[in-house]
């Protein structure tokens, strides 16, 4: 089993609802748990005693968040955030926080918003799809970077209800 495996399976455990994850191929045996805070390895090793050893027994490993995309790292931080609204992608495409490049952003940070207020554009297969707010609130924080690519779902703002 190589380390790009065990990466794989540290991050199905730390992002999936299980908990704890035993895999045995060939004459290689690794068992995995997650803790709070940080995925550990409880045992890595050979069964038999001439197989490599990947990671020595006992080893711990960062939680695979760290590991991760931006979109990992907002998610947790706007989960340490709980009386803010996440205003999240309804589509895969490429953000746009501004109409065109000469023009200012449809919203920055301490913006109050209301339903109906153009936030974004997501470009999707060369359409300009406009992101309207379905909320009122104050924008806190832009969690994406322009002319980045974002994903279904992801977060995209922050936003402090009013």
């Amino acid at each position: 089993m190589e380390l790009k495996e065990i990466k794989e399976l540290i991050k199905l455990v730390s992002e999936s609802g299980v908990s704890e994850i035993e895999v045995e191929r060939g004459d290689f045996k690794v068992s995995i748990k997650k803790n709070s805070e940080k995925t550990t390895i409880v045992h890595a090793a050979p069964i038999a005693h001439n197989a490599p050893v990947a990671l020595p027994v006992n080893t711990v490993i960062p939680s695979a968040n760290q590991f991760s995309t931006e979109k990992m790292e907002a998610q947790v931080s706007t989960q340490a955030v709980s009386n803010l609204i996440t205003i999240k992608s309804p589509m895969i495409g490429t953000f746009y926080k501004t109409p065109s490049p000469d023009k200012p952003s449809f919203v920055n940070i301490g913006d109050e918003i209301k339903p109906g207020k153009v936030l974004c554009i997501i470009e999707a297969m060369k359409l300009f799809n406009e992101i309207e707010s379905e909320i009122s609130g104050k924008i806190v924080k832009v969690l994406v970077e322009n002319a980045s690519p974002v994903e279904y779902d992801q977060p995209l703002f922050l936003v402090e209800p009013m």
